[in-house]
């Protein structure tokens, strides 16, 4: 094995790793994103004032899954009762 070959996958190595260290920042970084813009459409939603707080303590609680269940469920009760 020649010192080049060893070079080349080092460096590969290298850059495969941080390609991946780039695509999990942006992943956390969008799932922070989608959490903030869940608190803020829960706060100006029409929902009722205690369903905000428990919506609110419930993305606080369990983040990730508060976020998209209040996407998938609880801002369409908001509008259903308009």
């Amino acid at each position: 094995m020649s010192l080049l070959t060893l070079a080349d996958s080092t460096t590969m190595q290298t850059g495969i790793a941080a390609a991946i260290l780039i695509m999990a920042l942006l992943a956390g970084l969008a799932v922070v994103v989608f959490i903030i813009a869940a608190v803020f459409s829960i706060i100006g939603s029409p929902v009722d004032g205690s369903m905000k707080v428990v919506w609110l303590i419930f993305v606080i609680i369990a983040p990730l899954i508060g976020a998209v269940l209040w996407f998938l469920v609880g801002r369409g009760q908001g509008y259903r009762y308009r």
